[in-house]
């Protein structure tokens, strides 16, 4: 699983909504009904999993998907513009020179995708005094074997490179302590594909949604028509209810509270006050993950992250969703040839970090690189460009990024610092104190720290 950019407002409004006809059956349709007849519905999470993460099956295990790019099924951020990763390796630097220690550094990234995210941060640092000569690690936690092969052909020029050594690992998990080490980190789009619960209060407790097979007329749904909710997400809703017709698979209410559904819903102190009926969307594995996340960043020498992705700072119970040659689909639809989605509970994940780090934001997209100075980067690159058309391809790629109708709102950046970090960052950190952008505002004008102003200005020459 991995980081990526969907266009989901732009997408949403064009009603480009992708259905083929269940006349065949995929590979990893056929292994969830199978688990289904013999052992009865299955969680979303299960499901989830299967679709994405199959050993050979799942979408981003088959080699035969393409998944990102043009002739994938969606872009990232990355991939449209560099001025990205390379402003978010100035955010990580600038923590590091908060600590005013010069410590050797490990870079991190959850779910690499194509590697350019990685290759645009370690191009940045390696330009840079302040931290060429101390990055000694890169660790890529990636399951995809043939995403670690385009990985590993992106990243070779840096293997090796001042004595860098890049390792690949299945999980989070597996990334080594950072003894005496500063610790960089970075997840992008990398939480909206981990596996989530879905749960449902009840006047008996919070009962799991579960998926079962084919239609029964006589069985309860719970897939209702669209209604507003304090829990619906910011996009337009998605009514499910008739396209899971035409699927092989239906959502139903499991009967009793089950101690999963009882554990979830007791996971954090907001679920309490939802109302009788309210659904919700919970994923032990970003909190699980975010935690992991929290401890590698306040080990060592301390360390800062960056978690970029779908989602706002509360719950929501219907934004599953799944995309197919860049336009939304059915998720229940062709299991495994989709890419699975859901947004983030940033809130969530900041329960997830207390006691280890500490968590700040969430940020709009837009907020965050235009603070972070994406017009003086991109305008360095304008100058630099080899021809008029280039120079205006920059500018394109910059505007998508903080559209205030597309990904500059649908995105959410959150910041994490730990250990020396955090104590230096005790009045609060950049630019997560200056807060949301005025829509209004063409070009921010706003004072950084001096180690952000050292970096950036440094990293303004092409």
């Amino acid at each position: 699983m991995f980081l990526r950019h969907r266009n989901v407002c732009r997408t949403l409004l064009a009603r480009r909504y992708v259905q083929s006809s269940p006349s065949s059956v995929t590979a990893v349709e056929k292994i969830l009904l199978d688990t289904i007849k013999a052992n009865g519905p299955v969680s979303y999470a299960t499901y989830m999993q299967h679709c994405l993460s199959h050993p050979t099956e799942g979408y981003y295990m088959n080699p035969e998907n393409a998944v990102i790019g043009a002739r994938g099924d969606f872009i990232t951020s990355p991939e449209i513009s560099q001025a990205f990763g390379e402003l978010l390796g100035i955010w990580l630097l600038s923590q590091y020179l908060s600590t005013g220690v010069k410590h050797d550094i490990q870079l991190v990234e959850l779910g690499p995708g194509k590697g350019t995210l990685m290759d645009d941060i370690l191009r940045t640092l390696s330009q840079m005094p302040q931290s060429r000569a101390f990055i000694k690690h890169v660790h890529l936690v990636e399951s995809s074997l043939s995403l670690r092969t385009v990985q590993q052909k992106k990243l070779e020029p840096w293997d090796g490179k001042n004595g860098l050594k890049i390792h690949w690992h299945d999980s989070i998990d597996d990334v080594p302590a950072a003894n005496g080490i500063y610790t960089m980190l970075v997840a992008h789009e990398f939480f909206d594909a981990l596996p989530f619960h879905l749960i449902e209060k009840t006047h008996q407790g919070w009962k799991e949604v579960l998926i079962t097979s084919a239609r029964d007329p006589a069985a309860k749904t719970i897939l209702r028509p669209s209604s507003p909710s304090p829990l619906a997400p910011a996009t337009p809703s998605l009514d499910l209810s008739a396209s899971s017709l035409k699927t092989r698979f239906r959502p139903v209410l499991a009967a009793e509270p089950t101690p999963v559904s009882t554990l979830l819903g007791a996971s954090s102190p907001r679920f309490a006050s939802l109302p009788i009926g309210a659904r919700i969307e919970v994923s032990a594995a970003s909190f699980q993950t975010a935690r992991k996340l929290g401890t590698l960043v306040s080990q060592g020498a301390g360390g800062s992250a960056l978690v970029v992705d779908y989602g706002a700072d509360h719950a929501v119970g219907n934004s599953f969703r799944a995309f197919k040659g860049h336009a939304l689909a059915d998720p229940f639809d062709r299991p495994g040839q989709a890419d699975l989605t859901a947004n983030v509970d940033f809130a969530y994940l900041a329960e997830a970090l207390k006691g280890t780090t500490t968590a700040h934001g969430p940020l709009s997209q837009r907020a965050f690189l235009l603070h972070m100075g994406i017009g003086t980067r991109v305008g360095a690159l304008q100058r630099a460009a080899a021809s008029p058309a280039r120079a205006d391809a920059l500018t394109e790629a910059a505007a998508r990024l903080v559209d205030p109708a597309g990904m500059g709102r649908e995105y959410k950046v959150m910041g994490v610092t730990g250990g020396a970090t955090a104590a230096a960052d005790a009045d609060g950190v950049w630019p997560f104190v200056a807060g949301e952008i005025r829509e209004e505002e063409a070009v921010v004008a706003a004072a950084a720290t001096p180690a952000q102003n050292q970096a950036r200005d440094a990293q303004a020459t092409p």
